[in-house]
């Protein structure tokens, strides 16, 4: 098979893939929830089986225990998430006002030394930057709930997601071997090290990421609430569970909690606190969490994260934010071996590398 013929396979079985999607993405989403949880608990089954409990078995131990753990952290602070989250939503149109009443009185004075149109400019700038983003917020926000819950039914999610989760855990390394006897054999060595590379940038960014989103959400909430903030437990854990996408967590809970503050309190040591909070996560996630936990070498950039969640949106509502990590690992684990060919290419090195190098 020519190189053309290999390119126009690997791209139609791509576009059929995107296809398939696309067409189903109304009921993809407890099936990818249940891949992602499978692949998330597969190490704990893989160690389970490595001390001779049957894998069957293991996956039973380990699913039910991870479901028992979330169903009682769910009813232990679902009651008061609720609370909180529809006193968050009543008490954001006063924080808004307040934050444009803080900003008018700033700006007016100001006006002994700006000119007023240049303020009022300003001003606008600023309101409209404002409704922007908490428009946008809220619009993700509703656009994940009609996709996650009105097209997928609740019952069926829950039913759905462990009983897929179950039987990939049961079947994962007979799974892995059944696709690996589809490789190409002629590449198949090049293909299981990427593959490999590919596994191990998604085990270091979403099983570590999802432990530092879990502490910091911890940390947050602990703190806001100890402090007596409104809403404290709630924005903490949209700010911690937020960092997945880099710097957006923080950035929504920094406002939400600064704003909080300023309307509750109305002085500034208090919104000095809530900052301090947020600068000490920062300190200790940048510092000791993502090191240990996620490490500094997984190829996944900040910015193309972002990107990736925000184009995997776009695309394909909240299906396209659940996959957008997974595919933003393979296309960079890709680019890097394209980009490695290249380099010891005749192209980029503009000779024949048959040729000897008669370069001083």
């Amino acid at each position: 098979m020519s190189a053309r013929e290999h390119a126009l396979f690997w791209l139609i079985a791509i576009v059929s893939l995107v296809l398939v999607l696309a067409l189903f993405e109304g009921i993809l989403l407890p099936f990818i929830t249940g891949f992602a949880v499978a692949y998330f608990l597969d190490p704990s089954v893989d160690y389970l089986e490595r001390r001779g409990v049957p894998r069957s078995l293991g996956a039973t131990f380990i699913l039910g225990g991870f479901s028992v753990v979330l169903a009682i952290g769910l009813l232990l602070v679902a009651p008061l998430l609720k609370v909180q989250l529809l006193g968050l939503l009543t008490g954001i149109p006063p924080v808004l006002d307040g934050l444009r009443q803080g900003i008018t009185a700033v700006l007016a004075g100001l006006s002994v030394h700006i000119d007023e149109q240049v303020i009022a400019e300003g001003e606008r700038a600023l309101r409209g930057g404002a409704s922007g983003f908490m428009g946008w917020f809220f619009q993700l926000l509703g656009g994940a709930w009609q996709s996650g819950i009105t097209i997928i039914n609740l019952i069926g999610l829950l039913i759905i997601t462990p009983v897929v989760a179950w039987y990939l855990l049961r079947d994962w390394d007979r799974l892995i071997a059944k696709i690996d006897s589809w490789l190409p054999r002629n590449h198949v060595t090049v293909i299981r090290q990427q593959v490999g590379l590919i596994d191990c940038v998604l085990a270091s960014f979403v099983r570590g990421q999802a432990t530092v989103c879990l502490i910091l959400a911890l940390t947050y909430a602990l703190s806001l609430e100890l402090i007596g903030l409104d809403h404290g437990l709630v924005v903490g854990l949209i700010a911690g569970f937020g960092s997945f996408i880099p710097y957006v967590g923080v950035a929504v809970g920094l406002v939400l909690s600064a704003g909080l503050a300023y309307v509750q309190f109305g002085n500034m040591a208090m919104i000095a606190t809530v900052v301090a909070v947020f600068i000490v996560g920062q300190i200790i996630e940048g510092s000791f969490l993502t090191p240990k936990l996620v490490g500094d070498r997984i190829g996944l950039h900040p910015v193309w994260v972002v990107f990736a969640l925000l184009a995997g949106g776009s695309l394909c509502g909240f299906v396209g934010v659940l996959l957008a990590v997974p595919v933003a690992a393979v296309v960079g684990v890709l680019s890097r071996f394209v980009l490695q060919h290249y380099l010891s290419s005749r192209i980029f090195l503009g000779r024949d590398l048959n040729q000897p190098d008669d370069s001083p």
